[in-house]
């Protein structure tokens, strides 16, 4: 199978035939199970040869993380058997040290993609390609063998840090669980030092007295601060960003900025920095991503996707931004018109297509390709 379910129960009972007095053996239940996949998915599950981004963003043999033909539907049994394909067949590789931004409106399938790279996706999901890092092949691993790379390996911090944190824990007792659960016999002292230490680094003023703190003790701010402490803790190699600037404001937006920055420098640490500002991930990127309907719009140098994109997807978002010192009479924002895409019922061809005024019979195939401008996927 060329894809793997996080917690092998996707499929409905009702779904199932059942034959009196016979049991299945494991071919005979993989082979219903691949049946009730193509009823309740269809045809939309193109095999890796018919996928016209299969190339883009062919990885260096060096990268730490690999993302190939990734493709993410969530099973809907409520009110009818539907699907939404949030994921429709995308590539990227995240280098050691690199600063990877992915930039998109809601639903465009920027968070979906990177939940799926250690394994966290609710249990309606089937998660389709291949999603390597450091060498080993995370798609193909059980639950149990994800977990020495969820948070050790691979952290995670999102945009609203005060849901991430149990409100009956002090911080010192966060950092204590995280270290016990690593070093069965390191004391309190030893945890609280450690702890302290790093919530210095990442710039949280008195750490020693405010391990002490519970969460409501704390700015947005300073909990994004202390979930990118929680990463360091577990010298974590690659640590996903997703929106962690969103519900802050401009000031403290560009001190998380400037602190993921300098833990970049610091510590090579990689980084995958999502968010819908593309102003922001032009800013903090090496390299950057543009989403939209589940796929890859654009794919390049940061600067050069924010100096001169080649996507019309890309050109509308770009002037659909207010420009500094223009007022709103000498200048109307750009809007996109017609509707976003409907995951359930995506358009065969190019997502933006129904939305372009550039697009041709060519975008509307379902075999569509890319092109390539330098460094730049298109």
């Amino acid at each position: 199978r060329d894809y793997y379910d996080p917690y092998h129960a996707i499929f409905p009972t009702w779904k199932r035939k059942k034959t009196a007095g016979k049991t299945e053996n494991a071919a005979q239940k993989d082979a219903r199970v691949e049946r009730e996949h193509d009823i309740l998915v269809g045809q939309n599950a193109a095999p890796a040869n018919q996928n016209p981004w299969q190339d883009q963003n062919a990885a260096p043999a060096d990268a730490l993380l690999q993302v190939k033909d990734l493709r993410v539907e969530f099973l809907n049994f409520g009110g009818g058997s539907t699907v939404t394909r949030a994921v429709r067949g995308v590539n990227f590789y995240v280098k050691r040290g690199e600063i990877l931004g992915i930039v998109g409106e809601s639903g465009s399938g920027k968070s979906v993609s990177t939940t799926a790279i250690p394994g966290l996706l609710p249990s309606n999901a089937c998660v389709y390609g291949k999603i390597i890092f450091d060498g080993v092949e995370l798609s193909a691993l059980s639950q149990k063998e994800l977990r020495p790379y969820r948070g050790k390996k691979i952290a995670l911090i999102l945009q609203e840090p005060g849901r991430s944190f149990d409100p009956l824990q002090n911080v010192g007792s966060v950092f204590y669980e995280l270290y016990k659960n690593n070093e069965p016999n390191i004391s309190k002292t030893e945890s609280d030092a450690r702890a302290a230490k790093i919530l210095g680094e990442v710039g949280l003023p008195d750490p020693e007295k405010r391990l002490k703190n519970y969460p409501h003790q704390f700015s947005g701010g300073q909990l994004q601060r202390i979930g990118i402490a929680l990463a360091l803790a577990q010298n974590a190699e690659l640590l996903i960003a997703d929106e962690p600037t969103t519900a802050l404001d401009v000031t403290i937006q560009a001190q998380i900025v400037s602190l993921l920055l300098d833990l970049k420098k610091k510590r090579g640490l990689s980084i995958i920095f999502i968010s819908h500002n593309i102003d922001l991930v032009a800013q903090i990127s090496d390299r950057m991503i543009v989403m939209y309907g589940g796929k890859i719009m654009e794919s390049g140098s940061a600067r050069d996707i924010y100096e001169r994109p080649k996507n019309p997807y890309t050109k509308a978002l770009l002037g659909a931004l207010p420009k500094f010192g223009t007022s709103y009479k000498d200048q109307k924002l750009l809007s996109i018109p017609g509707s976003i895409v409907d995951p359930r019922n995506p358009p065969p061809g190019c997502p933006f297509e129904p939305r372009c005024s550039f697009a041709n019979d060519g975008c509307r195939a379902a075999n569509y390709s890319c092109w390539k401008e330098g460094e730049a996927e298109v």
